[in-house]
């Protein structure tokens, strides 16, 4: 198909007939002069192109997740596994307060009937691991100034009943033990 100069759609794009004229028979010699199949594939030209960086990205990301992304990662959902070897292999540093409970009879005895009863010792004492092994070794006695404040310092994050202080203010900078028995706090010293 070829326009003629005369033709209705020359006048209807509001160019000059021939411009038209020259790029339309341009556009239709060209699509007659080439393998249909190729011209589809060369209008695609750019979705390929595309197509063609995905697929870099895609094989960059997971070159880079091979390199730093454990083997290990995803065994037991979102989760390395060989976390657990590496936290077996760590040395023991808590002994559990049963093993507390063995030797301290009497502070066991003192905490039953107090508001500490269901704290563990090492949550005060810290890690007594070594001193359970070998008795000679005493744990450092925490500071109560710092402990006791650790739970007891005035939160409004905290539940209402839980007891809670301004330190600054209860205690006119005397520590905790001076008045109160940490085992078994509700009773003065």
């Amino acid at each position: 198909m070829v326009l003629e100069p005369g033709s209705q759609l020359c006048h209807c794009f509001g160019r000059p007939k021939r411009y038209v004229l020259n790029t339309f028979n341009r556009l239709v010699s060209r699509m007659h002069s080439r393998n249909p199949t190729m011209n589809r594939f060369r209008d695609a030209e750019h979705l390929l192109r595309v197509a063609g960086v995905f697929l870099l990205g895609i094989l960059a990301f997971l070159a880079i997740r091979a390199n730093f992304v454990p083997r290990s990662f995803g065994k037991y959902g979102h989760y390395r596994a060989d976390a657990l070897a590496d936290v077996a292999g760590l040395p023991i540093a808590h002994a559990g307060h049963e093993t507390c409970e063995t030797c301290h009879v009497e502070i066991l005895e003192k905490k039953k009937t107090g508001k500490h009863v269901n704290v563990n010792c090492e949550a005060c004492h810290g890690p007594l691991a070594k001193h359970a092994e070998d008795p000679s070794i005493k744990p450092v006695l925490p500071d109560p100034a710092v402990l006791c404040a650790r739970c007891h310092e005035a939160n409004s994050a905290r539940p209402k009943w839980f007891p809670q202080v301004v330190t600054a203010d209860h205690s006119q900078g005397v520590t905790c033990t001076a008045c109160h028995q940490p085992h078994h706090p509700e009773f003065d010293k």
